[in-house]
């Protein structure tokens, strides 16, 4: 407990001194961060080596291995993402909106960096350069706290990044990293709410569970990714092929693959026997309902557990509906309000589904996997939000940041 509140406090002392840096300071150090992470490389990949090992003999997943994996080509994209921010515009100090009262006195708005951010996050090692980065540049301390699966690479990482920063006159321990890896570290972290702001979640379920009833700490998670697209039935088949593919082969073990595809009855007959033939060839195992077995039937039973499931794998439920009421609602009950995707002709019934359906990301003609930060032109991303407050969606430099009123006045007084 008390180096937890040690580490918090050297970070909320240095949170002060990183709000008033101005962005060219911010964007050196970053430049710095990066050719850092170039020149350790072999280093970096020694540590995850040991990581590795790990993961094969504790038998973890394969998609969690690969996620956890560094070779040359992510090492070089994680620098590449810190010279990404540079590019970003620094919102820190931005007024957004300034008005005058009948009394003269001047009110705006600014945005001010959160203060101190603690992450909380799983496997992939390149989470650690991504949030530095964007913390650095949206004036707020952070603390990293990776899974033990990665505590080699994490540490590694983490620790070119600190001094990198340091010897570029950002304040000491604005990049912190607590290597103890025992849960009891993260319960002691989400407890300091005078000291820390905010505790972004970037795990799974069970991770948002063990640190949702316990936490002082204001809470953002990235949730779970249960992605749906629907292919109505003036869709134009051949584009909803594509896009079905797309979301759920081009990569399988992300949040924003989808999982489930919901396909209008007036054209299921026509659309689904070749696309499960596609599907099947890219090794995809699909699971449908009593009414596509009906179409195909050497496919698996879908359950009601396959509605909801977040699969992160190359397999597919899929569901057969007779409207868009059905398929939004189907949606809106057991979707994770991640990313969601409506193929159509009808500019009304795209109108609708991008309304009704409760969702981060809503697209209409395209494939959920666009769902980040960098597809979005934000740079960097610190995870995908599927809460409403107060940042909802890929969250860039902007979601790092509050409001703060400022008054001007010359002797106004309240009567």
């Amino acid at each position: 407990m008390d180096t937890i509140i040690k580490i918090a406090a050297q970070a909320k002392q240095a949170s002060r001194g990183l709000a008033n840096l101005s962005a060219r300071v911010k964007n050196d150090a970053l430049l710095s961060m990066a050719k850092a992470l170039e020149e350790a490389t072999g280093q970096i990949m020694e540590e995850n080596k040991k990581d590795l090992i790990y993961a094969k003999e504790k038998g973890l997943p394969a998609v969690l291995i690969d996620r956890l994996a560094l070779n040359e080509k992510r090492v070089m994209a994680m620098a590449a993402g810190l010279m990404d921010v540079v590019a970003i515009p620094d919102p820190v100090g931005e007024v957004t909106s300034m008005w005058r009262r009948p009394n003269g006195l001047q009110i705006g708005r600014v945005r001010v960096p959160l203060g101190v951010i603690g992450i909380i996050y799983e496997s992939r090692p390149n989470v650690t350069a991504d949030t530095a980065g964007l913390c650095l540049k949206s004036g707020n301390a952070v603390i990293l706290r990776g899974g033990k699966e990665a505590i080699n690479s994490n540490k590694i990482i983490a620790d070119i990044l600190g001094k990198a920063a340091t010897a570029a006159g950002i304040p000491q321990n604005s990049i912190s990293f607590i290597e103890n890896t025992d849960r009891q570290a993260v319960r002691e972290l989400v407890k300091l709410h005078n000291l820390v702001d905010v505790i972004i979640l970037r795990g799974g379920k069970s991770l948002l569970e063990a640190v949702g009833t316990e936490s002082s700490v204001p809470i953002i998670s990235h949730g779970e990714g249960n992605c749906h697209v629907f292919v109505d039935k003036d869709a134009d088949l051949s584009m909803a092929a594509r896009i079905v593919f797309n979301a759920k082969v081009q990569r399988p073990g992300v949040c924003n693959a989808a999982e489930s595809l919901l396909v209008h009855r007036d054209i299921a007959m026509k659309f689904l026997p070749n696309m499960i033939n596609q599907l099947k060839e890219a090794g995809v195992e699909i699971r449908g309902c009593f009414e596509t077995k009906r179409i195909t039937p050497d496919i698996l039973d879908a359950t009601e557990d396959d509605w909801s499931k977040e699969y992160l794998d190359l397999i597919l439920s899929i569901k057969i509906v007779d409207s868009l009421d059905e398929a939004i609602n189907h949606i809106n009950r057991y979707g994770s309000s991640h990313s969601e995707a409506i193929v159509t002709s009808s500019y009304a019934n795209s109108r609708r589904f991008l309304q009704e359906v409760d969702a981060a990301a809503v697209y209409v003609n395209a494939s959920t996997r666009f769902t980040d930060g960098g597809e979005f032109g934000l740079g960097a991303e610190m995870g995908i939000s599927t809460q409403k407050l107060h940042a909802r969606g890929p969250m860039g430099l902007v979601e790092l940041t509050t409001l703060k009123f400022i008054i001007f006045g010359d002797g106004q007084i309240r009567e």
